[in-house]
């Protein structure tokens, strides 16, 4: 029964890793070669929420330590989020992220008021304006 057991926790410490980062990992390289953006959106969703998941967790890891069962259910939402079955990450995402992105998106398009000399409305975040690619922008790949 030992061995077992401890087979059983090696495989429960795999789990997390494995299922959180190299079957997304695998899951979004075979994505994006694909021609469909289904998948592309399902997988950009999930590394969204992974990331904004693994900050919520270190802010609240001493609150966390206290609850015992909290990797378990960390798992079963990674499962949600992940498998194709559920496409947890893409509905999470139109469901609530997306939402709160198009509103910032129109509050910030209608209070970038002054414009530059060429007509063109001149945002007051620069460090966006820089990062952010302008219409007609295309990639050389």
């Amino acid at each position: 029964m030992g061995h077992l057991w401890t087979l059983l926790t090696h495989a429960h410490s795999l789990a997390g890793p494995v299922l959180m980062l190299l079957y997304p990992l695998y899951a979004s390289v075979m994505a994006i070669e694909s021609p469909s953006k289904i998948d592309d959106e399902q997988w950009l969703a999930y590394w969204i929420l992974y990331s904004f998941l693994t900050l919520l967790e270190m802010l609240l890891q001493p609150l966390l330590e206290w609850i015992p069962i909290w990797y378990d259910a960390k798992l079963i939402l990674a499962a949600w989020l992940v498998l194709p079955q559920f496409k947890g990450a893409a509905f999470l995402y139109e469901r609530f992220v997306r939402e709160h992105i198009l509103k910032r998106r129109a509050k910030s398009s209608s209070s970038s008021s002054t414009s530059s000399p060429d007509g063109k409305p001149k945002s007051k975040n620069k460090f966006v304006d820089f990062i952010t690619p302008k219409k007609g922008e295309h990639e050389a790949y």
